[in-house]
């Protein structure tokens, strides 16, 4: 039994919509990959600016950008394909515009539909939404993928927008949002015209402000109990204004920000040498935080070729809707806390 499938990531800091062509091969009870093809296809800068905006937009302008996202996903993705019509569906992950699962709501845009008839190919999306109306948090959905696809290693950590981690523990997996990441670093260096801090360079040219790493500790989420999960709100409400009110240094709020992340994520991964933490997703180019991290935790740092770094994410939404594809469980209530595993998307065919 073998699939091709297209995954879709597009995540919060903005840095461009990840595309993958994955040959999924049943080996046993599991299942085999093979990365045929990978890209990152930038936004245009009037897309990206309105994605950026978008939690602050109305219902009807929300509409329009995910009916405008959508058309764009598709066309990006048959100029990826270059023709190849030789694939069975599209996973699309979206780009998340509100996360609040505690009151029962999550918004992917990135309209399935429009993907699917700009595309031409079958699509699944809308990943979270069953998994929240069933009580969970609907994130992350990517530890199904690390225990299946990359269980050789102990922990898997995923530095986007949010830095988060995935692990077993007695027999069941577990993960959850750790912190924001590339979310707040990527604010700072805006701030001095910077699209991000390149190998955490300016990161490394500051000192800790102790004030400030003290106020950042003291934020309540970092002490709530698993399952939890974070969304651009939650960075906005509670990292962003204490950031911003620091008097200090840009370089200095870096350096303070990675230490922060790095003591938080050191916290998560309780392991020894003999525990392998995998480490994927943009902050595993950040070398002054990679530094920083190794002071904080006992466990082997893992960084993999640069194509799964990249495009892991988009390598698990993948999994996730070959998983539905087949009825089977794509979301562990054990991650989220929901009242039972589900599998989760919506279908739109062509």
């Amino acid at each position: 039994m073998q699939y091709k499938i297209v995954g879709i990531m597009s995540g919060t800091s903005l840095d461009g919509l990840d595309l993958v062509l994955v040959t999924f091969k049943k080996v046993g009870k599991g299942w085999q990959f093979v990365i045929d093809k990978s890209e990152t296809v930038a936004y245009p800068q009037t897309l990206q600016s309105s994605l950026r905006a978008a939690v602050d937009l109305t219902k009807v302008e929300i509409q329009k950008l995910d009916t405008l996202l959508g058309k764009f996903i598709g066309q990006a993705v048959k100029t990826f394909l270059n023709n190849d019509a030789n694939i069975h569906f599209i996973a699309s992950h979206g780009h998340t515009i509100f996360h609040q699962p505690e009151e029962g709501i999550t918004l992917q845009i990135g309209s399935g539909a429009h993907i699917a008839e700009s595309s031409g190919f079958p699509v699944i999306n809308n990943f979270r939404a069953k998994d929240v109306s069933l009580g969970g948090q609907g994130a992350p959905l990517v530890p199904i993928g690390d225990r299946d696809l990359f269980s050789e290693y102990s922990y898997c950590l995923n530095l986007g927008g949010i830095a988060n981690v995935s692990y077993d523990f007695n027999g069941l997996r577990l993960a959850y949002d750790i912190c924001p990441f590339n979310m707040a670093l990527n604010v700072l260096a805006n701030e001095i015209g910077l699209d991000f801090d390149d190998r955490g360079i300016l990161a490394s040219q500051g000192k800790v402000d102790n004030t400030l790493l003290e106020a950042l500790s003291d934020i309540p989420y970092l002490s709530a109990a698993a399952p939890k999960s974070l969304g651009i709100e939650d960075y906005r409400k509670f990292w962003q204004p204490i950031v911003s009110s620091s008097k200090v240094s840009i370089e200095d709020k870096m350096c303070t920000f990675t230490e922060h992340v790095a003591m938080e994520i050191g916290k998560a991964l309780k392991g020894s040498q003999s525990d392998k933490t995998l480490i994927t997703g943009g902050g595993a180019f950040h070398d002054y935080f990679i530094h920083r991290l190794k002071s904080h935790t006992s466990t082997t740092i893992s960084i993999p070729d640069q194509q799964t770094i990249n495009f892991k994410e988009a390598l698990v939404f993948a999994y996730l809707g070959l998983l539905r594809h087949l009825d089977q469980p794509n979301c562990l209530s054990s991650v989220t806390g929901a009242s039972t595993d589900s599998s989760g998307g919506d279908l739109h065919k062509v």
